[in-house]
C-alpha cells in the first residue's frame, strides 16, 4: 500500500508543477522588455525637444532646462531596471497573482483523490486476505456450478463440456465428469487426449479398468498410437491382469516420449524391470533373477529395507480409492537417479520392502549403498508422472538394512 500512495502522491505532484510552473515563473525577458520600452519613450521625447528648439518654439535656456530634467527622469526611471536586467533578476508577482496557482493545485490534489475514490477501487490496495482452501473451494465450485447451468442451455457447446468435464475430474467428482465428457459429442471421434481423460474418470467410477474403460483407452490410442497416458493406462490394465508381455509393450513405447533423466522415465523403467521379473524372462536379464533370488536368501536378508507408509489426518481425505503408492529410494548424494521403487495399490497405511529385486539397474542394486533417501508419492491420478495434486512425504536417510522405516505422506504437490 505504501508503495502505491507514494507513487501515486509523486505523479500528483509532477502534474500540479506542469500546471502551476508557468503562472508562478516569470520570463527573464520581462524587466530587460520594460527597460526597452522607457528607453524608446525617452529617446522620442529628446527627439521632440531637439525639434521644438530648432523651429524656434523653444529658447536656449528653455532648452537646455528641460533636456536635463529629462535626463535626470530617466536615469532615475531605468537605473535600478538596467541593474536588475543585466543580474537576471525577478521582481514577485503581485499578491493576487499567487490565488489562481494554488487554487489550481489545490483543485488537482483532492480532485485527484475524490475521483479515484469514486471510480477507483482502493480496497484493490490491500485486497482481503481469503481462507486459502475453503474460500477457494467455494469460489469454484460456484463458477463450475454456473458453467454447468449454462451449459444446460447449450448442449451442442462441446467444447465447453469438455472443460466442464476437466473441471469435474479435477475437483475429484468423476460421476459428474463422466456424464460431461460424454456429452462432448464428435470431439471424443477425434481428441485422443479427451477420450483418455474420460477413459481416466470412468476408470475411477469403475474401480478400475473396466470393458468400457479399455474400449475409450483403445480408441485414443488409434487416433494417437504414442499418447502417453493412453500408453500408461493400457499398460497398467494390462499388468493388473498378469499380461506383463503387452505391459512391457507399452510403457517401451511410453518409455521413448519421456526425457530419458527424468523422474517419470525412471519410474517406468522400474515397472518394465517389474513386470519382466513377474513374467519370468530371467534368463533374458540374468542379473535381475539372480538378485531376486538373493534378496530372499538369509546371506543377503540384511540388504533390504522395510516399513510403513502413513497418510496425515488433514489429508485422509483426499486421497482417492486406488490411488498408486510409490515408495522411492535414492542415492543419499543427492542424485535424482532412483535406486529402487516399490509400487503398490490399495489404502493406507501400507506396509513396504524395498530390496535388490526392485532396482532400476542391475549394475546399481541397493545392497551397494550404505544410505539411501526413501520418500512416498501417492499417484492421485494413478499416472506415473508426477502431477498436480499427487501427495508426497519428506525423504527421510535410512542405512541399509533398516526395519520399522516410518514414512508419513502430509504434503500436497
Amino acid at each position: 500500500m505504501s508503495g502505491f500512495l507514494i507513487g501515486a502522491l509523486l505523479v500528483a505532484l509532477l502534474a500540479i508543477t506542469l500546471v502551476v510552473w508557468p503562472f508562478l515563473r516569470r520570463p527573464a525577458s520581462a524587466d530587460f522588455s520594460r527597460l526597452q520600452l522607457n528607453t524608446a519613450i525617452y529617446r522620442d521625447q529628446f527627439t521632440e525637444l531637439e525639434r521644438d528648439r530648432n523651429e524656434g518654439s523653444l529658447s536656449l535656456a528653455d532648452y537646455e532646462q528641460a533636456r536635463a530634467e529629462l535626463q535626470r527622469r530617466m536615469l532615475e526611471d531605468t537605473a535600478g531596471e538596467s541593474t536588475a536586467a543585466k543580474k537576471g533578476e525577478q521582481t514577485a508577482p503581485p499578491p493576487a497573482s499567487r490565488v489562481l496557482p494554488i487554487v489550481l493545485g489545490a483543485f488537482l490534489l483532492i480532485g485527484g483523490a475524490l475521483g479515484y475514490m469514486a471510480l477507483g477501487n482502493p480496497m484493490a490496495i490491500n485486497p482481503p486476505v481469503r481462507d486459502g482452501h475453503n474460500f477457494g473451494d467455494a469460489e469454484i465450485e460456484r463458477m463450475v456450478a454456473d458453467m454447468a447451468a449454462k451449459l444446460e442451455k447449450e448442449p451442442e457447446n462441446y467444447s465447453g463440456w469438455a472443460m466442464l468435464a476437466r473441471s469435474y475430474k479435477v475437483m475429484n467428482r468423476y460421476p459428474d465428469a463422466v456424464r460431461a465428457y460424454a456429452r462432448t459429442g464428435p470431439m471424443l471421434d477425434t481428441s485422443a487426449e479427451l477420450l483418455v481423460d474420460y477413459a481416466d474418470a470412468q476408470a475411477a467410477v469403475d474401480n478400475g479398468f473396466s470393458k468400457k474403460v479399455l474400449a475409450l483407452i483403445d480408441k485414443a490410442l488409434k487416433l494417437d498410437p504414442t499418447n502417453l497416458q493412453g500408453l500408461w493406462l493400457r499398460g497398467t490394465a494390462a499388468f493388473e491382469v498378469k499380461q506383463y508381455d503387452k505391459a512391457i509393450t507399452d510403457w517401451n513405447v511410453l518409455l521413448k516420449g519421456l526425457p530419458p533423466e527424468s523422474e517419470e522415465a525412471r519410474v517406468i523403467q522400474a515397472n518394465i524391470a517389474e513386470a519382466r521379473d513377474l513374467q519370468g524372462k530371467a534368463g533374458k536379464t540374468g542379473k535381475v533373477g539372480a538378485d531376486k533370488t538373493a534378496s530372499t536368501t538369509p546371506a543377503t536378508a540384511q540388504v533390504t529395507i522395510t516399513g510403513r507408509v502413513e497418510v496425515a489426518g488433514n489429508l485422509a481425505g483426499k486421497v482417492p480409492a486406488g490411488a498408486t503408492l510409490m515408495v522411492i529410494a535414492r542415492p543419499a548424494d543427492g542424485s535424482r537417479m532412483p535406486v529402487g521403487v516399490f509400487i503398490a495399490k490399495g489404502g493406507l497405511p501400507a506396509d513396504f520392502t524395498l530390496d535388490d529385486s526392485l532396482a532400476m539397474s542391475p549394475d546399481n542394486l541397493l545392497s551397494k549403498h550404505k544410505e539411501l533417501l526413501v520418500e512416498a508419492r501417492l499417484s492421485q491420478s494413478g499416472q506415473a508422472m508426477p502431477q498436480a495434486g499427487d501427495l508426497f512425504s519428506p525423504a527421510q536417510t535410512v542405512k541399509l538394512g533398516a526395519n520399522n522405516v516410518r514414512l508419513k505422506i502430509d504434503q500436497v504437490r
